[in-house]
């Protein structure tokens, strides 16, 4: 495939790289010719292009500790801790971003996501000192703490929600989105054992033919940091992906087709 206009040659597909840049939206210039779409001040998508990366070229950590080797995977590291437990695996990293996103806003209310046996699971019942037991295919709350609402008993509901959910149930909670309509904050998901869920984290046009350009953020099996994609389809815009794809979205690591796309569902007032 020859190179689209605006997006610049093989040989200069590096410089979308600023190696000094702390966040996404600092590290990873636009193409050229594009420009970052506006997003509203306080919004999942600003919190999401504003992610905090470890320092250029960071390589991925697993959860024990041990390096998962960038072969060809990832151009960036986002800098969140995620534990010594093999529990952040793909769907957990978006529910994570997402229950930070909302955590950081104080908007506990609104954080809520369901195990796979369908129990939703909301994090102001957590908050109350309540706890979640499961028994086989079953789950209820019991009151077993005092309330709290530090980010140590928020991160271990976290952890409650990662080794009940996952993509099937992921996938449940979300909506279908047209890849034309396309958002920052979108995830690409196929529900399964295995699936996988990779989740929009910035996105560009170009003002002269509308077109646009998105980047991609992953965890993966066994639990590791998430880490921004790179694009193995075209190197001179990697690591962004454009809208243009025909059916199928091919990921370093997985291969989504554009009914794939799916959204959080808008939070009611």
């Amino acid at each position: 495939m020859g190179f689209l206009p605006g997006y610049g040659s093989a040989k200069n597909f590096a410089e979308w790289i600023d190696p000094a840049g702390e966040m996404v939206e600092k590290r990873i210039r636009t193409p050229q010719g594009f420009e970052r779409i506006d997003v509203a001040e306080n919004s999942f998508a600003e919190y999401l292009r504003r992610l905090p990366l470890k320092p250029h070229p960071a390589k991925v950590l697993f959860y024990n500790g041990s390096i998962k080797e960038n072969h060809g995977v990832y151009d960036a590291v986002v800098d969140l801790k995620i534990g010594n437990k093999n529990l952040q695996q793909c769907a957990d990293a978006v529910i994570r971003l997402r229950a930070e996103y909302l955590y950081k806003q104080k908007r506990f209310d609104k954080i809520h996501f369901n195990f796979s046996n369908g129990f939703r699971a909301d994090y102001s019942e957590w908050m109350k000192g309540r706890r979640v037991v499961v028994r086989g295919n079953q789950a209820y709350w019991t009151h077993s703490h005092f309330p709290a609402d530090t980010y140590k008993s928020f991160w271990e509901y976290l952890e409650t929600i990662f080794s009940y959910a996952g993509t099937l149930s992921l996938a449940k909670e979300l909506e279908p989105v047209h890849i034309d309509e396309l958002q920052i904050g979108d995830v690409f998901i196929q529900g399964g054992s295995p699936g996988h869920a990779i989740i929009v984290v910035d996105l560009a046009m170009n003002p002269q033919n509308n077109q646009k350009v998105f980047l991609l953020a992953q965890s993966f099996m066994p639990a590791q940091e998430i880490q921004i994609l790179k694009n193995p389809n075209r190197r001179e815009l990697s690591p962004w992906y454009s809208t243009d794809f025909a059916d199928t979205l091919k990921t370093p690591e997985w291969t989504f087709s554009k009914a794939d796309l799916k959204r959080f569902r808008k939070p009611k007032p």
